[in-house]
């Protein structure tokens, strides 16, 4: 069960999207264009531990950020500094900078809403890195599968410099 189940079940009492079939393979893109990292190296315990879900970060070159699969909105905070998606059973998390729900919005532009459809490479959101960082936050874009443990297994791609859309991820059913 993720993350996003969790939510959903606990607090709308609705299930989830189906899984993918077995033998399936979903590739999961870049969202900015920046420095691949690992889990490991990303500057939160929450997501560098695995706790939200196996995840890779993007330290970005700039504040855009897009969707990294075909997929459906399922979640915009008001806080604006993350977005939700759902695609093939799939649960996405795309969580820009470390902590920034502290700044409630503040420096971010969301560009999607709930239920909206999206494809790889779409505009997603903008970050004004300069006001993240002067609020004393890391910019981290993070993406997390959430709901991991649903697959057979989640797997690097590539670290290093990525281009939007550039395969980061590869999750198997």
């Amino acid at each position: 069960m993720g993350f996003f189940d969790k939510l959903k079940k606990g607090l709308l009492g609705e299930e989830s999207a189906p899984a993918p079939k077995a033998g399936t393979e979903l590739l999961v893109g870049a969202v900015a264009k920046g420095n691949a990292i690992p889990m490991a190296d990303i500057p939160d315990p929450a997501f560098s531990q695995g706790f939200v879900g196996f995840c890779c970060g993007i330290e970005p070159e700039d504040g855009k950020v897009y969707s990294p699969v075909d997929g459906t909105v399922s979640q915009v905070p008001d806080s604006l500094h993350a977005v939700g998606l759902e695609c093939e059973g799939m649960e996405l998390l795309v969580h820009c900078g470390v902590d920034t729900v502290d700044m409630k919005g503040q420096g971010f532009t969301m560009l999607v809403k709930e239920g909206q459809q999206v494809k790889k490479g779409d505009p997603l959101l903008t970050m004004d890195l300069e006001v993240v960082k002067a609020a004393g936050h890391p910019t981290t874009i993070i993406t997390a599968v959430t709901n991991s443990d649903d697959f057979a297994g989640v797997a690097p791609v590539k670290a290093g410099p990525v281009q939007v859309g550039d395969d980061v991820l590869k999750v198997s059913k």
